[in-house]
């Protein structure tokens, strides 16, 4: 099966390729730099926000949007452009991804799965989230319209992680203190891995999840649903 990646070289992404060259998928990868991609990847350079996208060709069996952002402040700190560019990078990219592979997603006659990435911020409220809560929430929304629209031909779903040990979080997770501390606050007593959000997003992808779609997986050590005494 062929797939397109949108932020596919580092993180969650790079696992995900991985996981997908070891089915025996074909992966084409979208992002501005390559890094360390094996060279079976289909790569192509470019901001999801203003370059020109790559051309797709069916049979193309999946989408997964991966840019994202963490923008942490008080909301009375938070300007308008701060929430328009977390809802640019978190829902409009993915918006614009779509849009453009949608006519050859529904030329592709088996297994078609989209997999977006929210956050557990939507589901659980947390102080000085509230920018990328909104982009994100935006973003699930989107999930599950389009699962009810592109029924029964596309699947949609999201995955919405916990802290997870990335580039981007990388800030967050400065110091062992840090990172014990962020551990300490999920009932599984760890943050995230990269590897155990591309694991879920492959399942969403994957026959496997073939009576799946409209759905938010929480991928978050549990934090959305249990609390620990």
């Amino acid at each position: 099966m062929r797939y397109w990646l949108i932020g596919g070289s580092h993180g969650i992404g790079r696992s995900l390729v991985d996981l997908l060259l070891q089915e025996g998928h074909e992966v084409i990868v979208f992002a501005r730099t390559r890094g360390d991609l094996p060279p079976t990847v289909q790569y192509f350079a470019g901001d999801i926000l203003k370059d020109e996208l790559p051309p797709l060709q069916p049979p193309l069996h999946g989408l997964v949007y991966l840019p994202g952002s963490i923008t942490l402040r008080p909301f009375h700190q938070l300007r308008e452009a701060d929430f328009l560019a977390d809802w640019h990078i978190n829902c409009g990219g993915a918006i614009r991804a779509l849009q453009h592979a949608y006519k050859v997603l529904r030329e592709t006659t088996e297994g078609v799965s989209v997999v977006l990435v929210s956050t557990v911020a939507v589901q659980v409220g947390m102080a000085f989230h509230a920018s990328i809560a909104a982009a994100k929430g935006a973003l699930e929304g989107l999930v599950r319209s389009l699962a009810a629209e592109w029924a029964p031909s596309i699947r949609v779903n999201a995955v919405a992680p916990s802290l997870t040990q990335t580039p981007l979080a990388a800030k967050l997770l400065q110091t062992p203190e840090r990172l014990q501390q962020a551990a300490q606050r999920h009932p599984l007593r760890r943050i995230g891995t990269p590897q155990d959000i591309a694991a879920a997003i492959a399942f969403l992808l994957s026959p496997h999840s073939s009576w799946i779609t409209g759905q938010v997986l929480f991928v978050d050590g549990g934090l959305n649903a249990l609390r620990i005494i």
